[in-house]
């Protein structure tokens, strides 16, 4: 394979190509940002909330309320609202229930945040590449209509596949956006479905699988 010569383009190629690096570089910024977030806000440390029901159904209320005040991650603070509301109104679970789902969508929200970017690059790369080919083919055929029908057909095979060009970049862009984005959806799910469960067995109790999670 030839390397890419951007002088075989014309300036709105160029500019479509420019475009899709920016969303390139948007895909790499959000991606850190969200395994960077992930990790500061604790996703998926279950052992964490483990312990600390361990401790509440032992009996050990003051040590499961140090582990949920310590908020080391998403489910600790999630059962900290659910125990300040059970020793706040001790017959009335249903107030618990709503701190404890309050707090969860606070951090869900927080979960969320920036993933509608990556939706964007998904829906925006392969039209900006499908532009970049559609421009490129004007110029291609446009230069064929203007040498009168005589050319050169490696030039124009040429011209035809630095045309084609954008639309690779722009899928190539899309999918890996389309897996990152999949991946982190993946994982706030896991965390939504975690939250439920613990708000639950909390105020409810829980019926021991011998399974723990890590």
């Amino acid at each position: 394979m030839t390397p890419l010569d951007l002088s075989e383009f014309n300036v709105y190629t160029i500019a479509v190509f420019m475009a899709l690096g920016l969303l390139s570089v948007v895909t790499i910024a959000v991606a850190f940002f969200k395994v960077t977030q992930f990790l500061r806000l604790g996703v998926g440390r279950y052992r964490i909330s483990d312990d600390i029901l361990d401790s509440w159904f032992g009996g050990n209320a003051d040590a499961a309320l140090r582990g949920a005040t310590e908020r080391r991650s998403v489910l600790a603070r999630v059962l900290e609202a659910v125990f300040t509301g059970m020793r706040a109104r001790p017959g009335d679970p249903g107030y618990a229930e709503e701190l404890g789902r309050q707090t969860a969508m606070v951090e869900l929200a927080a979960m969320t945040r920036g993933m509608r970017l990556l939706e964007t690059v998904v829906q925006a790369a392969p039209l900006l590449g499908l532009l970049g080919t559609v421009i490129g083919m004007i110029d291609a055929f446009g230069a064929l209509s203007e040498a009168g029908g005589t050319v050169d057909p490696a030039a124009l095979a040429s011209g035809i596949w630095t045309s084609l060009t954008t639309t690779a970049v722009g899928l190539t862009i899309a999918l890996v956006a389309y897996f990152i984005a999949a991946w982190l959806e993946s994982r706030i799910e896991g965390e939504r479905h975690s939250i439920e469960t613990t708000i639950s067995v909390a105020i409810h109790g829980r019926v021991d699988t011998g399974n723990r999670r890590q």
